[in-house]
This record gives C-alpha cells, structure tokens and sequence, in this order.
C-alpha cells in the first residue's frame, strides 16, 4: 500500500512540476480548490447564522473534511483510480505555480516599487501600499517558506499516509482555514474548527519542512535559534519553514508591517541576516523552493523502493 502511494505521489510531484496550473483546463472547468470555495462560502452562508456558532463551525468542516475524504476514496475504487489519483494529487500540490507567482514579484521588483507592491499583493495579506523594496522581498520569500509547507510538504505528507482521501480532507481543511479562519467578528466563533484543526494537520509537514531545509543546508549548528524562533512565532507552525528558510537565505525575515492600516511590530526572524535585500534574495528563495522539491522527491521514491524491498 505504502509503495504504491509512494509511487503514486512521485508521479504526482513530477507532473506538478512540469505543468504547473494549465490555465486552459481551468478556464472550461472549476479547478477543485475552487469547488472547494465554493462549498465553503454555500456552508458560510447557511450556517454561520444564530446560536451555537461554534458547534455549527464544527459540523461544517466535518461535512467538509469528510465529504472530501469520501471522494477520493470513491474515486480510488473506480476503474482507473490510480490513474485519476495520480492527476488529481498533481493538481493539488503546487510547486511550480508556487514557484512562478514568487519569481513574478523578482521580475516586477526589477520594474520599480509599484510593479513589486503590485505581484506581492497577490501572495500576502499585507498592506502593500507603503512597502519598501526590502519588505516586498520578505514578504515574497515569507510567502514561499510558508506555501512551502502548506502547498507542497503537507498536500504530499498526507497523500503518502492516506491517498487521494487524504491530500483531498486536507486541502478542504486549508481552503476552509483560509476562508473563515480569521478571528474577525464572523468568524471568531465560526471559523475556530477550521483554524485549529488546519493547525494540527500542519504540524508535522511544518517541522518536516524546515528539517529539510536544516539538512540540505547543513544548519545544524544554527538549530537552536531556528527553534526559538519557531516556538516564538503567532503561528505555531509557519515560524518553522520561516526560521530555516532565513537561515538558509542569509535574510532577516517578518518584522514590522501594517493589516488593514494598523501597524504591527512584529520581530524580526533571524534579526542577524541581511535587511537590504530585494530581487536577488527573492530568486534564491525559489531556487530554495525547488532545491526542498528534489530533496522531497528524492525521500518519497527512497521510501518506495524500501517500502517494495519489505514487501
């Protein structure tokens, strides 16, 4: 079982690689994290109404969750299911459109401030209108260490542990998260199930995530600092990749910046890196994306070949 989805997955991650989002598939059909939206904001809008909103957020993402879990199971047992398990995974990782919004903002950086402010508006929550060319460039690499995690380690983690099932519980508990899971006025109480739970199944994939990052770039000896800091973050788990991937870069990412036009003073991770940083830093950000990618790759068919050996 363990080979075949490790096999499966190393297909998975090749052909994402290679295609990346067609955009001519997705203009004739829904790609399925948009259905996924969609069932979020139809289940937003029905049941986050009246008393007992927590409990209701809680019957929401189970509906969710397990209704995705429920497909992909449906879809493993139909005639071609490894086939259409295999394409289906492909289309939920995302290394390389990951990889493409975030040279896109190196590119438009070269243009000048506005054209950078502009690409990283659309990977950040951030305001961007006021932003330097330093804090374009850690946004966009803060982004790539934390997709990192959440758009490629995690979707694959749980494909390897529980197939299509899997990847696809997991994917509707992050478009959930990123839906409702603020804490704004509708969605404190509402959106706290799909928030935390995002948390957990995030757990593993983060600290995955930045362990590899510590491998490949031998940072042993800079681990405790990149654990403090990781423990320190707002995030449990996107201080993990964040940390490393600063270590790794030679950058000092996160500090100070404004949501919704109120500054937050946030410290600096690796205060000790280099702040004037811009296109160039965010270039070796995605040459650290694909570097992560091939080391991942190369995990999942070592565990194949071992999986097949025991067999």
């Amino acid at each position: 079982m363990i080979a075949t989805q490790a096999a499966c997955l190393a297909l998975a991650l090749l052909l994402d690689a290679l295609l990346g989002e067609p955009d001519a598939l997705w203009r004739r059909i829904p790609h399925p994290a948009v259905l996924m939206g969609r069932a979020v904001a139809g289940l937003d809008r029905r049941w986050n109404r009246g008393t007992a909103r927590r409990a209701r957020g809680i019957a929401a993402l189970a509906v969710l969750a397990g209704g995705a879990a429920g497909l992909g199971a449906v879809i493993e047992a139909l005639p071609g299911g490894t086939l259409w398990s295999v394409l289906l995974a492909a289309v939920l990782l995302a290394q390389k459109s990951l990889c493409q919004h975030v040279a896109a903002v190196a590119d438009a950086l070269d243009r000048g401030l506005p054209e950078g402010r502009r690409a990283v508006a659309m990977i950040v929550g951030r305001d961007t209108r006021e932003m330097d060319g330093p804090a374009i460039a850690r946004g966009a690499i803060e982004s790539a260490a934390e997709n990192l995690s959440d758009g490629i380690v995690a979707p694959a983690f749980w494909y390897l542990l529980l197939g299509l099932p899997g990847i696809l519980a997991y994917k509707a508990v992050n478009t959930a998260d990123s839906m409702i899971g603020y804490r704004t006025e509708r969605h404190a109480a509402f959106g706290w199930a799909a928030a935390r739970f995002d948390d957990l199944v995030n757990l593993v994939p983060a600290r995955l995530t930045a362990g590899l990052i510590v491998i490949l770039w031998r940072l042993w000896p800079r681990l405790g600092p990149i654990l403090a800091e990781a423990r320190r973050h707002r995030s449990p788990n996107a201080g993990w990749p964040e940390a490393a991937a600063a270590r790794a870069l030679g950058v000092a990412l996160s500090g100070p910046r404004s949501y919704e036009g109120r500054m937050r003073d946030y410290p600096f991770v690796n205060p000790g890196g280099r702040h004037a940083i811009g296109a160039a830093e965010i270039r070796a950000s995605v040459a650290l994306l694909w570097r992560v990618w091939a080391a991942l790759l190369g995990l999942v068919l070592l565990i194949a070949a071992i999986a097949l050996a025991i067999a």
